[in-house]
């Protein structure tokens, strides 16, 4: 675990919306050939993303990665943000990741790719742009007074 949980080095999210991105592109790709294998591997990102929003960063697996095989080969950096907004972002990724297995499960194909691919965009506008979606809308909410998950 970190030393302070609500404060995350902005690189490890953004390190793991690449391999989300990755992950969710072959899931859009395995989706013509095996809606089934597409099913699964989407419901192993829902874990992934699962685990991050209601465990915490500190457990979420691209995190973990990240910070035991990628952040000691990089120099050190103060910069810090909290850890509400990606814990959001992750929660409403596992909602889109949810509701695509329960599309590709069910046999509604159409549902499941069309949230895997907005959960795709929200993933590549992070890992390419340092835009996090999620963590607008959880701003958004916060500033209007809405309590947002995450906190």
């Amino acid at each position: 675990m970190p030393n302070n949980p609500s404060a995350v080095d902005p690189r490890g999210p953004r390190f793991g919306a690449w391999i989300t991105t990755v992950v969710l592109a072959v899931i859009l790709v395995l989706s013509s050939v095996s809606p089934v294998a597409a099913w699964i591997l989407l419901a192993a990102q829902a874990v992934v993303f699962g685990i991050g929003a209601f465990f915490g960063l500190g457990y979420a697996p691209y995190g973990l990665l990240y910070r035991y095989l990628i952040a000691p080969r990089l120099r050190p950096t103060d910069e810090r943000e909290e850890a509400a907004p990606p814990r959001f972002a992750q929660g409403v990724g596992f909602g889109f990741a949810v509701i695509g297995v329960i599309g590709f499960a069910s046999g509604v194909t159409v549902l499941g790719l069309v949230a895997t691919a907005l959960a795709l965009i929200a993933a590549f506008l992070n890992a390419a742009f340092a835009f996090c979606l999620g963590c607008e809308v959880y701003l958004l909410l916060r500033r209007v007074g809405v309590p947002a998950f995450g906190d």
